[in-house]
């Protein structure tokens, strides 16, 4: 249940503008200092996560590891990524959240 919420609030995100999908444009969200969340899918390339978490951990932005595969984020956002920054800090509080919340139903 918590994970369809997280979806449609990514897809929302996306529409208002505040979601920077790909590894090149949330490292340019990093760097210019407009990203308050960084979320990686499940089956993002050890690699790339690795230089992602680097530049945000260097930057002070927290980093969401989510259960969700780049197919399924793809098909809520509208763009396949494995990478995405949450440009509002609203929705990134909200995404935690919701987040957290869908790890608890995991392990019911």
């Amino acid at each position: 249940m918590e994970e369809k919420k997280l979806l449609s609030l990514l897809g929302l995100a996306r529409r208002a503008g505040r979601l920077s999908l790909g590894n090149d444009p949330v490292l340019e969200a990093i760097a210019n200092k407009s990203s308050r969340l960084v979320l990686l899918a499940a089956d993002l390339a050890p690699r790339t996560a690795r230089g992602v978490k680097a530049a945000a951990e260097k930057s002070g932005v927290p980093v969401l590891c989510l259960r969700q595969t780049m197919d399924v984020i793809g098909a809520a956002v509208g763009k396949r990524s494995g990478v995405l920054s949450v440009n509002d800090e609203g929705f990134a509080v909200n995404v935690r959240k919701l987040n957290a919340m869908d790890r608890e139903d995991a392990n019911l």
